[in-house]
């Protein structure tokens, strides 16, 4: 017998879970927006993931970072509620806020391996230099663990 692997399935139904990263930015919401209507389409539950940066340099500098940290997690998930109300009724989508600390890159691979992901959506790097050292959609395409799609 084989060992089973948690890859992506094929000549499935379609994806159950689809997890979307946000982080305030705009590209992070247009790939919020496009993940909703998949989910929506798909019946699938919308995991929606806020990765909370630990910045040790401002810490040791005394800046209150997990505080900050929280207040911008708090503030997504009220923007994602009032987004919900205003198409409640016409446009519905089960959807969860998670939220993790630690690096973009590797909370979102936690994030979509504790969820059980069948898809990972996210927003394109707004970071100019992302295009030299590799931007967290690359990484996770390149990670070749589930479908990703980065939204520009």
């Amino acid at each position: 017998m084989t060992e089973q692997h948690s890859r992506f399935e094929r000549g499935t139904d379609g994806p159950k879970v689809i997890v979307v990263g946000v982080d305030g930015s705009e590209s992070s919401f247009r790939a919020a927006s496009y993940a909703a209507g998949l989910a929506r389409r798909q019946r699938a539950l919308l995991a929606i993931v806020y990765i909370q940066p630990v910045m040790t340099a401002g810490a040791a500098l005394g800046a209150p970072v997990a505080e900050t940290t929280d207040q911008i997690a708090e503030e997504l998930v009220r923007e994602i509620r009032e987004a919900t109300e205003q198409v409640k009724g016409i446009f519905d989508v089960r959807w969860e806020f998670h939220t993790l600390r630690g690096d973009p890159y590797n909370g979102m691979v936690k994030a979509a391996d504790q969820l059980k992901a069948d898809a990972v959506v996210v927003g394109a790097s707004e970071q100019a230099g992302h295009r030299f050292v590799g931007s967290v959609a690359i990484r996770l395409v390149k990670a070749g663990r589930w479908p990703v799609t980065v939204v520009p």
